[in-house]
């Protein structure tokens, strides 16, 4: 039901929320419905069964089709985050039942069952499946590792391939490796612990600490990655951004037969001194159009950590959309 006041032009929509459960609708201390009055500037009120959005036509038009999601939602008892608002707003609201249709990955013993929460992961997921190398290109937050070493857990349980091997530039901030304490281990595990984490969320860790005693998975510094030829294999190189053009061909060349490839990395976040020897920039331009390669770009839309992440890297993005110079560093 919508009315227009002739003297202030506001608009309302009054939405049906029969049926929703209201917790789930609102969110703990109302913080979904704050959250789609803040990102739609509409205001937003849930009074007994209806939800009452009012405000210009063109907030109120932006805001109805997200309400109208996260109320059925609500009646279908799927929860939903905060930062799940944004996506609805930002059109990436599924169709009611799409959330059960979107790909699980087959884990063993996993702490809940991964699959991806966005459009954009969703093809990111897609690809890496179908295709033996995967460029993943976006910001912090949007999954580009952990769905990676999902996606490789999997084939590893499935029997698809033999090995995981997980490797990182290690580039220090400041810092030479020489000058830290320690074994080699000790010094480059700070640079590795992201892979860890991410592979303890999805096997038991002591599965984890045998598979790599065994070999099975393989965690190392992209340095090690020299002279070898990697089969029966799922490789990721990580924090791709960081690895220089002579480091990213020979990690690229080290695929054999029956191996699959994931190179993730964020343009914004380029440590090494110089930004034109990121090997990740060249390969957006060299390799785009070989057969078998798919570049997957991620947005701030499939970011899924707390929401102000979203507003950080947009308000960095805007700080340095003007920005020229490749000789600096990002």
């Amino acid at each position: 039901m919508s009315s227009r006041s002739a003297d202030t032009q506001v608009v309302q929509e009054r939405l049906d929320a029969v049926g929703a459960d209201q917790l789930l609708l609102a969110g703990v201390n109302d913080a979904h419905l704050a959250e789609l009055a803040r990102l739609s500037e509409a205001r937003v009120i849930l009074r007994g069964d209806d939800l009452i959005l009012s405000g210009s036509a063109g907030a109120v038009e932006h805001a109805v089709p997200a309400a109208r999601h996260m109320i059925e939602m609500a009646r279908r008892l799927k929860p939903f985050s905060v930062s799940d608002v944004a996506r609805f707003l930002g059109g990436e609201a599924p169709e009611p039942g799409a959330e059960e249709e979107a790909e699980a990955l087959i884990l063993p013993r996993a702490r809940r069952v991964i699959r991806p929460r966005s459009k954009g992961q969703e093809q990111y997921i897609d690809a890496i499946r179908d295709s033996d190398i995967v460029v993943g290109i976006g910001p912090a937050g949007t999954g580009k590792t952990y769905l990676a070493v999902a996606r490789a857990v999997e084939a590893l349980h499935l029997k698809r391939v033999r090995k995981i091997v997980l490797t990182r530039p290690a580039v220090e901030a400041g810092e030479a490796l020489g000058f830290l304490p320690g074994d080699i281990r000790e010094k480059v595990d700070p640079y590795l612990r992201p892979l860890y984490d991410a592979l303890e969320d999805m096997m038991p860790a002591e599965k984890v600490r045998r598979a790599i005693e065994e070999q099975t998975i393989e965690i190392a510094p992209l340095a090690y990655m020299r002279g070898r030829t990697l089969s029966d294999a799922f490789i990721i190189l990580d924090e791709a951004q960081n690895a220089t053009t002579a480091q990213m061909k020979m990690f690229l060349t080290r695929l054999g037969l029956n191996s699959k490839t994931v190179v993730t990395g964020d343009k914004t976040q380029i440590d090494l001194p110089r930004r034109a020897d990121s090997g990740l920039l060249e390969i957006e331009e060299v390799l785009k159009g070989i057969e078998g390669i798919e570049f997957i770009y991620l947005t701030e839309l499939d970011v899924v950590r707390h929401r102000l992440v979203k507003e950080i890297i947009r308000a960095y993005g805007e700080l340095t959309a003007g920005e020229p110079g490749p000789e600096e560093g990002a």
